[in-house]
């Protein structure tokens, strides 16, 4: 909660673009129509009503995964199931308008 917080007040100071540049995913979690109306170059694109099914997409669990959606929300969900299947390295990018600019 309070990282979703910190996103949506401009407080997160994680330095996306050095992720991005060192590998990491970015994992965007709204549905097919969305991500197809506009996305970030490179994102995979998996519903977060799916996610837990599709865990097996995601091989590497020391591979950084910034999550992202429309506003925040979605991703956020996101990110608490990645931790609680052993994804070490992640974090919520929010919007992904958002953490376009922030890349």
């Amino acid at each position: 909660m309070m990282n979703t917080l910190k996103g949506i007040l401009g407080l997160d100071k994680t330095n996306y673009s050095a992720l991005v540049k060192n590998g990491a995913v970015i994992l965007d979690v709204r549905t097919k129509s969305e991500f197809d109306g506009g996305h970030i170059k490179d994102a995979l694109n998996i519903p977060v009503s799916d996610l837990t099914a599709k865990l097996n997409r995601l091989q590497d669990k020391n591979t950084p995964i910034i999550t992202c959606c429309a506003s925040g929300m979605r991703s956020a969900t996101a990110a608490g199931i990645l931790k609680k299947a052993g994804f070490t390295k992640v974090y919520n990018g929010g919007g992904w308008a958002s953490l376009k600019q922030k890349i």
